[in-house]
């Protein structure tokens, strides 16, 4: 079997809140660990195609942030506040110089985590992770329509299971099997909580680059980003070249979501990057 997509037990648990936010663990705990952190309006689920993968070598843990999947919603989504509350689910394992990888706005997330605690990150990792609001790109129709008034809240309350999976494979570029469990999270979700996150990722990258924000804090950094990525300008992912010793690697004909568009690619990646030396394979034709 796949070592993606076969069935093999991975020790994962499933136990109560920690901190306020839903914790899935993956593999053995004593080896090292491997923080995962979905973006925006996802959850832990999103890293689905991976985690069997990653965790052969680590202690795989998926947090859903607040307000997405079995995480309740929280007054405020500032990007910080949510490192806060990651980086006290961290303290609470007793976990130090963690590998942490982002997807998406969870890039943000785990940039903040490492400005605000630089004793629980030893390294970093950023897929389909912006760089700054000038790098958007007009989104795919339908997610304006989902996601913006006047539309977006009478379509929210009509979701059906295709309707979500239509909306989340829309910053693919080739068919993606999304998680049953991933949909099932995003169910959860409500149009208020989304969009007072996205508002919140904004302000985080607004008020300073991503790249800016890591160039001072000399954590080892791998950026990855899919050749096709609708969603952001694919070029602006050697904006993150001005951090001192970045690894940026570009996946031809991938968009938005390698975590499911390209999962044994994105996960040889990460487990390179990991790897005692950090020797990253590179993917460039």
């Amino acid at each position: 079997m796949s070592e993606l997509t076969g069935e093999h037990d991975t020790g994962r648990t499933q136990g109560p809140r920690a901190h306020g936010l839903h914790v899935v663990h993956d593999g053995l705990r004593q080896a090292p660990p491997l923080l995962l952190i979905h973006g925006s309006g996802a959850s832990g689920a999103l890293w689905g195609p991976l985690v069997p993968a990653l965790a052969r070598r680590h202690h795989v843990i998926r947090v859903d942030l607040p307000g997405c999947g079995q995480s309740p919603p929280v007054p405020s989504y500032d990007v910080p506040a949510q490192a806060d509350r990651v980086a006290a689910v961290l303290d609470g394992l007793g976990l130090r110089a963690v590998a942490v990888a982002g997807h998406s706005s969870g890039g943000y997330v785990a940039t903040a985590l490492a400005e605000r605690r630089p004793d629980l990150v030893g390294s970093l990792a950023l897929i389909s992770s912006g760089p700054a609001p000038d790098a958007l790109l007009p989104q795919p129709l339908f997610l304006r329509a989902l996601l913006a008034p006047p539309l977006g809240p009478l379509l929210w309350a009509m979701r059906s299971d295709a309707v979500i999976r239509k909306g989340v494979g829309a910053t693919a570029v080739r068919p993606v099997e999304i998680p049953d469990a991933m949909v099932a999270d995003l169910r959860q979700g409500t149009y208020r909580t989304t969009r007072a996150v996205l508002r919140c990722n904004t302000a985080y990258i607004t008020e300073r680059s991503v790249p800016e924000r890591l160039a001072a804090l000399g954590v080892p950094l791998l950026v990855v980003f899919g050749g096709a990525d609708p969603r952001w300008e694919p070029s602006s992912a050697h904006r993150y070249g001005a951090v001192p010793g970045a690894r940026v690697e570009t996946l031809p004909g991938v968009g938005h979501l390698a975590l499911l568009e390209e999962p044994a690619a994105t996960a040889a990646l990460l487990l390179g990057f990991t790897a005692p030396g950090g020797d990253v394979p590179s993917v460039r034709p």
